[in-house]
């Protein structure tokens, strides 16, 4: 089953050069984008067609991953300044310094167990904070590994993808980590989403792959599957599941936008070349998809079966 894609126009933050860089549904019915360059956050409103920026207070903070947390505020990492951010919807935002003042954070996520969880990028760990601020890392059994992208899946876990060990991990809400190999080497998985059906969906950056993984379960034994793209140097990045189970991606270098399909097919749609830079990607509550371009807008398309 192939995809279409609808493009619907953009959003245009008012700072020059801000790089829109990752971006989630908040409670509010808006999007929200990390301006990664700018060291703000955006509020797009779909309904009034507006943009509102954020100041974080710290210019180089450098603002990545994005999540709504448990209290009904937006979590994000601050990836250069070693932060964990959290903004409410009026815009309000603090931050929490973690450990040492180092980690690089960079993935994040609400856990079942009402904290927000992150992975650290150079130190090999995976955090949680409550919402009172409390910090709480779990080392890793890899060095070097680069844990990127992280995300609660429905085993009551949250999955993590290691760059460098290319690998999956998983860690409980109590800190036991396993390791999940990748079946072919050098992928460099960084994009993670879990789907209905819980799979995990992955962004081979390095080896220009999508990748599945069905953990073992009460419907059979743990499978992976892989889908090339036809650009091995399309160096995919992000990914999200539509409520269909269709698998939505970034492909950073060519500047476009695919989709894996239930049934195994892939599609890929232009988006403004290999300048736009795309990067994160969310659906809001409309069911349309939007996409961050690093170069300076956030694009908003129509998806859907052809």
């Amino acid at each position: 089953m192939t995809t279409t894609v609808t493009p619907l126009g953009e959003f245009t933050p008012t700072t020059p050069g801000s790089g829109p860089y990752a971006l989630c549904a908040g409670p509010d019915g808006r999007l929200w984008c990390t301006l990664v360059h700018a060291g703000r956050v955006a509020r797009i409103d779909p309904a009034a067609g507006t943009v509102d920026e954020f100041d974080l207070g710290a210019p180089d903070c450098g603002p990545t991953l994005i999540t709504t947390g448990p209290d009904g505020a937006l979590w994000f990492t601050r990836h250069r300044d070693h932060r964990i951010g959290r903004i409410d919807i009026d815009g309000t935002s603090r931050s929490h310094p973690l450990p040492g003042g180092t980690g690089g954070p960079y993935g994040i996520a609400a856990g079942p167990d009402g904290a927000v969880w992150f992975t650290l990028m150079d130190t090999d760990r995976v955090g949680r904070v409550d919402t009172e601020g409390r910090v709480r890392t779990f080392p890793l059994p890899h060095t070097g590994g680069f844990p990127s992208f992280l995300v609660a899946a429905p085993d009551g876990a949250l999955w993590f993808t290691l760059n460098q060990a290319h690998a999956l991990g998983r860690i409980t809400v109590t800190g036991e980590v396993e390791l999940h190999p990748l079946p072919e080497s050098g992928g460099a998985p960084v994009g993670l989403a879990a789907g209905p059906d819980g799979s995990l969906w992955f962004a081979e950056i390095a080896a220009g792959r999508i990748g599945r993984y069905r953990p073992e379960g009460p419907t059979g034994p743990a499978a992976w599957s892989s889908w090339r793209l036809p650009d091995p140097g399309a160096r995919p990045h992000a990914v999200t599941v539509a409520p269909d189970g269709t698998c939505w991606f970034t492909a950073w270098g060519t500047g476009r936008l695919g989709s894996v399909s239930p049934d195994g097919t892939l599609t890929e749609h232009p988006l403004g070349g290999p300048a736009s830079e795309p990067h994160g990607l969310a659906f809001g509550p409309d069911g349309t998809l939007y996409v961050a371009e690093e170069r300076g807008t956030v694009s908003r398309r129509r998806v859907g079966p052809a």
